[in-house]
């Protein structure tokens, strides 16, 4: 994906956040995840018998996390620095099964930032060291750290800086191919641009739905036991064991490799989907989580990034200024004790009357106090947005939080809502329909890479 801030990717990516394809609000969103055949083998171009034999055994410790690609070297501790860098990024804590199911992702991820850096040198693009400098202190900065504090931190969770610059080269090096190769050969007509914006007019206060999902297929012999896998997959998501999309790896459906992304989804575009997943999406909220949900072949899991109405304001786009009070708790104290000292804090907050007193009552209670004039209500927790959003000015949120990192409660200060949401420029849309085909295309060229690609694993 081609960014402004080349250095964006790189925490998405560390986070394992990347995003798929933009949608043209919606429009142009991409449809259903899967189609499921009821035939015993799947028509996929290939002379596949349906009685096959297999012969011989698929040992996954006889090929190891080594690679050689077109000459240039991934070692096995490239590969376990990467996945080092994640694991503590995301703090998951992974079984040995799926350790080696990451194991696997991150060596494809290296596979394919060595054919990114390579095409690049092949076009005669080079990224220099002071690039790649400049690029991770930005991203030090969005660890909040210092280069020095970022390469202790690497150091210390098994990773290092050299992986981390690795990453670095490769996002920028791409980008750049893309841009000098790619972007110049991409062209919006516009009577296309007309025809969208057309669209998006007719469309005007129609819902939209922006949709991740996780799909495994189930045969009636493996279903129950699919199906308990699923709920197991969500108590962990909703317990905050792992995110939703480090599940996405194991998906069976084609949005996989978009981390489950089926973007903005239109209402009338829901009849697209199959009916129990369009009618759980009607019926979410934004954040929650639902499923297992049985679909033709199989079971899906969705997830409610975000939901909106077509030109149409949102409230949750509203602009906050807000103040947050944190209170520390002592070494050791109980459920039992913080309970009693959060009744304590409630009713100072309670009595707090206005943002006026906040200085002062964050001396009485020895608070911390951080303050924040430019908060989007949607950029807030799903939870916490749903409280702010009904509170007054100089209304505090409940306090949470927990023993060991202590409790917190957001005092709203100020709130301005946001206008009638207004339709796109054209020079907006036509950007937007660009960046998508230049995605398409990128796509293309990175298949073409790893076919030719001359690839000896160890």
């Amino acid at each position: 994906m081609i960014s402004k801030n080349k250095t964006a990717g790189i925490g998405r990516r560390i986070g394992m956040a990347s995003a798929g394809l933009l949608a043209i609000v919606g429009v142009t969103s991409g449809l259903p995840a899967q189609t499921v055949s009821d035939n015993s083998v799947p028509t996929v171009g290939l002379n596949i018998p349906e009685n096959m034999q297999i012969f011989g055994k698929l040992d996954p410790n006889i090929r190891k996390a080594t690679a050689i690609v077109n000459e240039a070297v991934i070692t096995g501790t490239d590969v376990d620095q990467r996945i080092n860098l994640i694991v503590a990024a995301n703090q998951l804590k992974l079984n040995p099964e799926e350790h080696d199911r990451l194991r696997l992702q991150v060596l494809r991820s290296l596979i394919d930032e060595t054919l990114q850096i390579q095409q690049a040198r092949t076009n005669e693009i080079v990224v220099t060291k002071d690039e790649i400098d400049q690029s991770f202190a930005r991203v030090s900065q969005q660890f909040g750290k210092s280069e020095a504090d970022m390469r202790a931190y690497l150091r210390s969770v098994g990773s290092s800086d050299r992986s981390l610059r690795r990453q670095i080269e490769a996002d920028l090096a791409w980008n750049r191919y893309l841009r000098r190769r790619v972007e110049p050969f991409v062209n919006v007509g516009e009577e296309e641009v007309k025809g969208i914006i057309e669209r998006l007019k007719a469309a005007q206060g129609s819902n939209e739905y922006h949709l991740k999902e996780i799909y495994l297929a189930a045969g009636p012999d493996r279903a129950q036991q699919v199906f308990d896998n699923m709920r197991q997959m969500i108590q962990d998501i909703e317990k905050g064991g792992k995110p939703f999309e480090y599940y996405t790896q194991f998906s069976d459906a084609s949005t996989r490799s978009t981390q489950g992304d089926l973007d903005w989804v239109s209402t009338s575009q829901l009849t697209y989907l199959p009916p129990s997943l369009a009618e759980a999406a009607q019926k979410m909220g934004v954040g929650e989580v639902a499923g297992p949900i049985e679909v033709p072949g199989g079971f899906s899991i969705l997830y409610l990034v975000d939901k909106r109405q077509v030109l149409m304001a949102d409230a949750r786009d509203a602009q906050l200024t807000l103040k947050q009070l944190t209170v520390r708790f002592p070494p050791g104290m109980t459920q039992a004790s913080a309970g009693e000292r959060v009744a304590q804090l409630e009713k100072v907050t309670h009595a707090m009357q206005g943002c006026g007193n906040v200085a002062k009552v964050a001396g009485e209670l020895n608070a911390e106090v951080v303050d924040n004039a430019s908060v989007k209500a949607r950029d807030l927790p799903a939870r916490l947005q749903e409280m702010v959003l009904k509170m007054q000015i100089g209304e505090a949120t409940p306090w949470f939080g927990s023993p060991t990192e202590g409790v917190r409660t957001l005092v709203l200060c100020g709130r301005d809502d946001p206008q009638t949401a207004a339709l796109p420029q054209a020079d907006q849309v036509q950007s937007r329909i660009e960046q998508q085909r230049v995605n398409l295309r990128a796509q293309g060229v990175l298949r073409d890479l790893r076919r030719d690609a001359v690839i000896e694993y160890r």
